[in-house]
């Protein structure tokens, strides 16, 4: 007895089944791969981005001023007497422009390297290495370093912001004791908070650190105001006052202002801990919001600071207060209180840069890990003492950091990451006024850089040769 398949009949319907099966297979798998594309093109990052405790706009907007009113606005006073008061104004509010400009740029990148690969959020590392990867061949083949070079670029940023704060707390100190005893020396001041610092970035978990950081703030927030009516009350006067300074001055003051502007270390992390990060960019978003607050304060401490101390306005305005009024001394006490406590945050970023960065992943077998640790703590807060006592002068430590580094992270880096990110997807008039406008913004900034730091140590080295 044959067999139903040694019928032709129902060999030839099979066959016609499976042709049949396989059509329909095969338009599935093309709906599939559709799919796919489709959701790889609509892919939102910010759907996608898991946080746990995510910020609001007002509190965004909240640690965005609190990141950038630090020490370098009290330093504002003594960029505009290297720049003069006209120059000072203008000057302020087109570096806040230019700035505010270059993190809008490098946000808009970001959200599309994320979109790209698929990622949820970057931190700007690797931003500039998903961005070089999508650059010219050139810089293509040095993608792999982009990463590298910003951690250390940031790593010296607040390196140096460390620094200028040792400095800092040891003269507004050292201003309030020699109203009592002036016989102490500024570096012993720093000596004597060297331990007290080493201690507190042994606190590896900054919960701990958070009341502490709020109570800094309200301190920060009361001093600014007495500062100001210091300021108003001391008599502002245009007499011999110039309004453009000397050209050989001005990098000074670029790099003041850089330094006293910029937060960039912080604008992708708050961006990305957002609860609503689309209200972070827009005309009316978050960064405009709050570069227009501290723009507006900065340009009004420098200018009404200038007008009323001149030539005589040190680097940190604190030290103008007249000091033998107790008020004075209290607020001096309590600034350098405030700004010792946000020495631990600043140096947690340059501990989490150079430890989980570089030196935890290779010490990860060793059995001596945590006291390693603790050794590369002690040993950044040591480095950041030992630069602080070589070069107390603060005006010339902001000036240096903001030119050295933030002329790179602020401006540089930002336009050669939009650059990349927009290489192959822009043609036309459009590519060429993209290409030509970042080309400016990179001259600028490396320009800015190379003069900035040649100035800055030129008179470090005037000042102690």
């Amino acid at each position: 007895m044959s067999s139903s398949h040694d019928n032709p009949a129902f060999v030839l319907d099979e066959h016609f089944n499976k042709s049949e099966k396989q059509k329909t297979a095969n338009k599935q798998l093309t709906t599939i791969e559709n799919g796919a594309k489709a959701m790889e093109a609509n892919y939102d990052p910010y759907c996608h981005r898991e946080v746990e405790h995510p910020t609001s706009n007002s509190e965004t907007l909240f640690h965005l001023l609190k990141g950038s009113l630090g020490t370098g606005i009290l330093a504002m006073p003594n960029a505009f007497h290297h720049a003069g008061y006209i120059l000072g104004f203008i000057g302020t509010i087109v570096i806040g422009v230019i700035c505010t400009y270059s993190v809008h740029i490098l946000i808009k990148a970001e959200y599309e390297l994320c979109k790209r690969n698929k990622k949820p959020s970057l931190t700007y590392p690797a931003t500039a290495g998903a961005a070089f990867n999508e650059g010219p061949e050139l810089l293509k083949k040095i993608a792999r370093f982009a990463p590298h070079i910003v951690n250390t670029f940031l790593l010296i940023y607040q390196i140096g912001t460390c620094c200028v704060y040792i400095v800092f707390i040891a003269e507004n100190v050292k201003s309030v004791v020699d109203q009592y005893d002036d016989q102490i020396q500024l570096e012993l001041y720093m000596l004597m908070f060297l331990l007290p610092l080493i201690l507190l970035n042994y606190i590896k978990n900054l919960k701990f650190l958070a009341p502490f950081s709020t109570g800094a703030n309200v301190i920060t927030l009361v001093s600014f105001g007495f500062i100001l009516y210091y300021i108003i009350s001391d008599g502002p006067t245009f007499e011999n006052r110039e309004p453009v300074g000397e050209v050989r001055y001005w990098p000074l003051f670029f790099g003041t202002v850089l330094f006293a502007l910029e937060a960039i270390g912080v604008i992708l992390p708050l961006e990305n801990e957002m609860k609503t990060p689309k209200a972070f960019g827009g005309t009316i978003g978050v960064l405009n919001i709050a570069m227009s607050i501290i723009i507006t304060l900065y340009v009004f401490m420098g200018f009404m600071g200038y007008l009323t101390y001149g030539g005589a306005a040190q680097g940190s305005i604190t030290l103008n207060i007249p000091g033998d009024q107790i008020q004075a001394q209290v607020i001096k006490a309590l600034y350098a209180a405030a700004i010792f406590i946000t020495y631990g945050l600043q140096c947690y970023v340059a501990i989490d840069i150079a430890w989980n960065e570089y030196i935890g992943p290779l010490l990860e077998k060793n059995s001596r890990k945590g006291l390693w640790e603790y050794v590369v703590r002690t040993v950044i807060v040591l480095i950041t003492f030992l630069l602080a006592v070589a070069v107390p002068k603060l005006e010339l430590f902001i000036s240096l950091f903001g030119a050295l580094c933030l002329s790179a992270l602020g401006i540089a880096f930002p336009a050669l990451i939009d650059l990349c990110t927009f290489w192959h997807t822009r043609n036309g008039l459009r590519f060429n006024l993209m290409f030509i406008k970042n080309m400016l913004l990179i001259i600028f900034g490396f320009a800015g850089l190379i003069i900035g730091t040649y100035t800055s140590l030129s008179e470090i080295v005037k000042e102690f040769s």
